[in-house]
């Protein structure tokens, strides 16, 4: 299997995703730069955090227009994995790959601190190594991490149970207190219809080594790799 971490100008996490992917999980990983137009040597596509372009105008906004997402939607058409963290998230938004919008943190301050998060769906390719209702432990870093939707587009994301991930204490119980930024619902990541683009906020590449306090995040990639295995056999 091999791996692309998209480079924007502007991205602060790809060294940290390319660390884990090729160091970490031993996966065949390169970078691709936001001006590529060729992605058929990769089997998964990963957009990675940070801030694109500034983050100006709205968080991904001007990222959704680099050539390289051309191919990327195409490459995400066909039902191969995309996985996008933080701002790699709402580009997907911006991208319409994945729907609603991050806006502002409730509080409409920068979060940076470890939380929780509760598997809704093992029925993704970066999750099918997970269990339902598995707490798992990572950072979170972000200004826009409110994901929104209207209701109508929210209840059809929780009846084709499309939510992934929500936010929720260490013992795995949803509630206000838990949710860091006023995500509807809780909501900390959520899948397509074809279930093989997932977005989250949350940064599984930050805890992928017990060294960094926790290595929950590395289920993940763990669950791409599994995923693959499945497909050889």
């Amino acid at each position: 299997m091999k791996c692309g971490v998209v480079v924007f100008p502007g991205s602060n996490c790809d060294h940290d995703l390319y660390h884990v992917l090729k160091h970490v999980m031993g996966l065949d990983t390169r970078f691709v730069w936001h001006k590529e137009h060729d992605l058929a040597d990769l089997d998964a596509v990963f957009l990675p955090g940070g801030f694109s372009y500034g983050d100006y105008l709205r968080t991904g906004a001007i990222a959704r227009f680099s050539p390289v997402m051309t191919e990327v939607i195409e490459f995400a058409k066909k039902g191969r994995p995309v996985l996008g963290i933080c701002n790699g998230f709402q580009i997907l938004c911006e991208s319409g790959l994945l729907p609603g919008a991050l806006l502002r943190n409730r509080n409409l301050d920068f979060i940076c601190k470890s939380i929780y998060i509760r598997v809704e769906s093992e029925n993704t390719v970066f999750t099918g190594a997970c269990r339902q209702g598995q707490v798992l432990k990572m950072p979170i870093a972000h200004g826009d991490g409110n994901f929104f939707v209207d209701e109508a587009t929210l209840a059809e994301l929780e009846e084709r149970q499309q939510v992934i991930f929500r936010y929720c204490t260490a013992e795995g119980e949803v509630n206000a207190e838990a949710n860091p930024n006023g995500s509807l619902n809780n909501i900390a990541g959520i899948c397509n219809r074809k279930r093989n683009v997932v977005g989250m906020m949350p940064h599984p590449e930050r805890a992928s080594e017990a060294v960094l306090g926790s290595d929950d995040g590395r289920w993940i990639f763990q669950s791409l790799v599994v995923a693959a295995l499945d497909v050889v056999s």
